[in-house]
């Protein structure tokens, strides 16, 4: 297997891309997955009172790549689990200021599909955003800003983005503001303190504004080394009850990623189009699961199930 720091810049060719889209598989992609897909939408509570979730929730995901390979097996887990309403509109490549309203033109997110316009369209009860933390200046939103040739200025410009961003949810949702869900990313065998840095920086800003986590990064990682990069892990009860899963079955032990992937969780090939994951993909369902967890968890909470 290659080191991982000889494919750091070939990883950077690829993160625009998602994985392919063969003819038939078990997680098949829609033909345009860039679009939001909305199942069952229901009408939105009256904002007369403080928000109620019930345990059957809206859910509106965004993000960048991993969101994009990930949001097929993410809404079958929420409508499987939750009977949760879904809708997903990640957009490969992005960044946090992409979703922002009044970004400047060039930025990945189009208008009608900001954070903001999407949720005062939705109502949704939980906006779940899945940032692995773009650093390699391929978005216009982030003004060429990069980790490798700033560190500080890259930290600042993300804080305050992930800010913004709040705020603009918060506001569109009004009385029924939705809770904010930030995905913690998993370890980053490149940069790896700066994923630490940046899943920091999701955790102070949904403490301060009194949002939730979801460690999907966790489930990805070896027990014990919450930020060691890993390709291969022990297989879960889950996975060893599911073969299609537990891709080594012989060794107790799945794949996470490909080989020449150090990012993706889609176990084929990523390329210049993005959309869904087409395949059974460990690490992908294992992050799914965690989210569609910590959902479930606090929509029963605040419906005193």
């Amino acid at each position: 297997m290659r080191k991982p720091w000889i494919v750091g810049m070939a990883l950077a060719a690829v993160l625009l891309g998602a994985c392919t889209d063969p003819s038939s598989g078990p997680e098949a992609a829609p033909p345009t997955p860039s679009v939001p897909t909305t199942t069952e939408r229901r009408a939105p509570a009256s904002p007369s009172s403080a928000p109620v979730v019930k345990s059957a929730p809206r859910v509106l995901y965004l993000g960048d790549s991993l969101a994009m390979e990930s949001q097929n097996v993410l809404g079958r887990e929420l409508r499987g689990e939750l009977d949760a309403t879904y809708t997903s509109a990640p957009y490969s490549g992005t960044t946090p200021c992409d979703y922002l309203e009044g970004t400047k033109e060039g930025s990945l997110v189009p208008d009608g599909d900001k954070a903001a316009v999407l949720v005062r369209a939705l109502h949704p009860d939980f906006v779940v955003l899945q940032f692995w933390g773009n650093a390699w200046g391929y978005t216009p939103c982030m003004d060429g800003i990069t980790y490798a040739a700033d560190r500080e200025t890259y930290f600042k410009r993300y804080e305050a983005d992930i800010r913004k961003l709040t705020a603009q949810i918060a506001s569109a949702g009004g009385a029924q503001r939705p809770t904010i869900v930030w995905v913690l990313q998993g370890p980053d065998p490149m940069t790896p303190e700066r994923v630490r840095n940046v899943n920091a920086l999701y955790e102070s800003q949904a403490r301060s504004a009194g949002d939730i986590v979801a460690d999907a990064g966790r489930t990805v990682s070896p027990a014990g080394a919450r930020y060691t990069w890993t390709q291969y892990l022990p297989c879960t009860a889950y996975e060893r009850a599911h073969p299609d899963y537990c891709t080594q079955p012989d060794n107790d032990r799945t794949a996470l990623h490909l080989d020449k992937d150090y990012l993706h969780f889609c176990l084929v090939p990523t390329t210049s189009t993005p959309r869904p994951c087409p395949v059974h993909s460990p690490g992908i369902l294992r992050i799914a699961r965690e989210i569609t967890r910590v959902i479930g968890a606090q929509a029963r909470s605040r419906s005193g199930g």
